[in-house]
């Protein structure tokens, strides 16, 4: 269970612990610049809800949604990229 981080720059999607095992966080925990934060139950994980990207106005948005819901449908009809697990990672 996870919080997730979208990279606005390039897209790809880390959990916080990913992100502080490769350095990438500051003192207080927080990760560094480029790396925001998904909005979602911090306690989400991927068996439940898939993390999607998309790209608006020159940088990279993220999202979740329960898996295999019309949500998740209509998301990727309007152009939402559903994060293959594996790719999950810095």
């Amino acid at each position: 269970m996870s919080v997730f981080f979208v990279n606005t720059q390039d897209g790809r999607v880390a959990t916080l612990r990913q992100l502080a095992e490769a350095g990438l966080v500051d003192a207080d925990e927080k990760p560094v610049v480029a790396w925001h934060a998904i909005q979602g139950p911090d306690d989400a994980s991927t068996m439940w809800y898939a993390v999607l990207v998309k790209r608006e106005r020159g940088i990279f948005i993220g999202t979740l949604c329960i898996r295999h819901t019309e949500r998740q449908a209509s998301l990727e009809q309007a152009g939402w990229q559903e994060v293959p697990v594996p790719r999950i990672g810095v």
